[in-house]
């Protein structure tokens, strides 16, 4: 299995703590940095790409986002 990545939004006071990698049957696990041992999500490819993409562009109401 590959490496965990860090999300370049992740910071060491709290922030936005997301880790992900790709899994032996090409799915994407994602998980909670801070808390890495409640487990991880796991997301087919089309799913991840199509949450990246909305992401990208800015399409969830987040207090984040304003």
């Amino acid at each position: 299995m590959s490496q965990w990545h860090k999300s370049s939004y992740s910071n060491d006071t709290g922030g936005a703590c997301v880790e992900t990698r790709s899994s032996p049957n090409g799915r994407i696990a994602a998980r909670d940095s801070k808390s890495r041992t409640r487990g991880i999500c796991l997301f087919p490819p089309d799913t991840w790409t199509s949450f990246v993409t909305a992401l990208r562009r800015d399409a969830f109401d987040t207090e984040h986002s304003r």
